[in-house]
Formats: structure tokens, sequence, C-alpha cells
């Protein structure tokens, strides 16, 4: 079995039942001009995953694993955008520069280009933080027989950190890579690395790429 160095311990999987999950790597959160720098973040902090992200795709693929991808977006006319998400975030359907904000179908709700899906792979468009909430993700993974996945994308305490934490009540182990997932904020990337390794591994495993690439390039 392939085993990873990690913290707070070594992270073992089976092949056949583990699945890259890469979340909300959108234009509008990554690209110079998009919605997360017309917030005042520093796209630069998200986007120093992207080379390490895209080597570790290169080598997932060559191995012949799965890869699902998630986008955070809602329907054009707002309609399964819950009240209280859309209230925190009047911006959201507004015009941005990319097309309007976090609408599925815009230029800047889809995928950056050097991390574009494959041909077969998954894409889920999720209205919420969470991959599994209003989404077949569970059903997806059920019936591939997935019980393990790896967790990559953005943002690190919010997408990254509640999709960790509804798999890990749904049972899934999960290795997250710290260099594949960023934050806006040096703290908050900090801090949420390490609540996910706190007390032998609350919500899971947290380790760097290169570790899990020489695993699964063997």
């Amino acid at each position: 079995m392939p085993t990873v160095d990690a913290q707070p311990s070594p992270f073992g999987f089976d092949r056949d039942s583990t699945a890259l999950l890469v979340i909300d790597m959108q234009r509008d959160f990554l690209l110079p001009g998009g919605f997360g720098e017309s917030l005042g973040n520093d796209v630069a902090q998200l986007r120093r995953t992207i080379e390490p992200l895209t080597a570790l795709l290169t080598a997932w693929r060559a191995a012949g694993l799965p890869v699902i991808h998630t986008r955070e977006g809602h329907d054009s006319d707002l309609s399964d955008c819950p009240p209280a998400k859309l209230a925190r975030g009047p911006m959201i359907g507004q015009p941005g520069h990319f097309g309007r904000i976090l609408i599925r179908g815009e230029y800047g709700h889809d995928i950056i280009d050097e991390l574009r899906p494959a041909d077969g792979e998954v894409v889920i468009d999720k209205p919420g933080k969470g991959a599994f909430y209003s989404t077949d993700l569970s059903e997806i993974l059920e019936k591939s027989g997935i019980t393990h996945l790896v967790v990559t994308g953005v943002t690190t305490e919010v997408c990254v950190h509640t999709t960790v934490r509804e798999a890990n009540d749904r049972g899934y182990e999960c290795l997250v890579l710290a260099d594949c997932v960023g934050s806006y904020f040096p703290e908050f990337q900090r801090v949420g690395l390490q609540m996910i390794a706190a007390q032998g591994g609350i919500f899971g495993w947290v380790a760097e790429s290169p570790a899990l690439i020489k695993e699964i390039s063997r």
C-alpha cells in the first residue's frame, strides 16, 4: 500500500479507492482583475498553488487515477443562492471583469487554463462552500468505491476546510496537500492546516505534494 509522510502520521491509501479532488481553481478567484482581487485580496497567495498542482495532476493522470474538479457558482437567476449567502455577498451575480460574478457559464466561473479538466474528468458545480452540499459528489464517490480523498484547491479556510469536514463526517479519509491549497491570508493558511491535523488528525492528514508524487510514480 502506498504511504505518504504526513502530519500527524503517515497516510496510507489504496490506489483503487482514492480520488484527487481539485476545489474551485477558478478564474474569478485566481486571475488578476478577478473577483478575488476586486475584494482587495492578493491573488499571488493562491497562484503559488498552480505549479505544484500542475505537477501533481500530470503524475496523477499518468498513474490513471481519478480526478474530480469543483466550481463554486450559481444559476443565472440566483435561484440556487441561499439568501444568507447573497446578503453577505451582494456582489454575486453583479458584472465583474470576467463576466457576472460566480455565475455558471461566465468566463470567470470556469477553471483556469493551466488546470483545465481533461476529457472524462468529473466537474461538479456547487452552490455552497462545501463540495457535498446540493451536489451529487457522494453518489459519484460511492459508485466508484472511493474511500480516500487527496484534497487540493482554494481557499484553505473556506471551501477546502468545509469540504474536508463534510468528508470526515461521511467517513472519508482525507489528505490535504499544503503546497496545493491556498488562502489569501497567510495566517489562515497556517492555522487552517494545523486545525486539520490537530489532535491526532481530527479532520485528516497534511503533507506536501512531492511526497505523494513519489509514491504514485513508483
